[in-house]
């Protein structure tokens, strides 16, 4: 059988209160579990057990060189169901400081940003696979910055993205 999906994901944090506290206000998580120095966090309306656990290493720990001087993990990308809920953490990622980017990848529309220890993630929405055009499905080789408007315009604030793609069609 195939991998279906990502499950969850583990991040090394210097300090696990703050990067706890930073994820609830961010993008809404909940600690469903905790023990000392780690904290197990869940997305809201996921049925996950957990969605990210959190394994606190200390302030000594120094920055991540991934993709600068070391491999590593590049980012780790959420998924929301709407443009409206995108746009919403677009502001609350804005007004914490953590907003590093906005793209229009054709069939996803990303945010990007950094935790508080600058590990980057990202929160998308995707095009449901009834709306992927020609046209969208050309532009997958292009990066454009991204139009919230404009997009909400074209598929509506509270289309439900990824059904057909991600999701599937019920």
């Amino acid at each position: 059988m195939p991998v279906q999906r990502l499950n969850h994901a583990v991040l090394f944090v210097r300090d696990l209160e703050r990067s706890v506290a930073f994820y609830r206000e961010a993008l809404g998580f909940t600690v469903v579990m905790g023990m000392p120095g780690a904290a197990f966090l869940q997305a809201s309306g996921s049925t996950n057990d957990h969605d990210l656990g959190l394994f606190e290493v200390g302030a000594q720990a120094g920055p991540s060189g991934a993709g600068r001087s070391t491999v590593g993990l590049y980012h780790l990308a959420w998924e929301v169901d709407t443009l409206e809920e995108l746009e919403r953490i677009a502001a609350t990622l804005g007004g914490l400081g953590a907003l590093a980017g906005a793209s229009d990848h054709s069939t996803t529309k990303a945010l990007y940003a950094k935790d508080p220890d600058g590990l980057e993630f990202e929160v998308s929405w995707i095009v449901p696979a009834d709306l992927l055009t020609e046209e969208v499905l050309a532009g997958r080789t292009s990066i454009k910055p991204l139009d919230l408007a404009k997009e909400k315009e074209r598929y509506g604030a509270r289309t439900r993205g990824g059904l057909g793609v991600s999701i599937p069609v019920p």
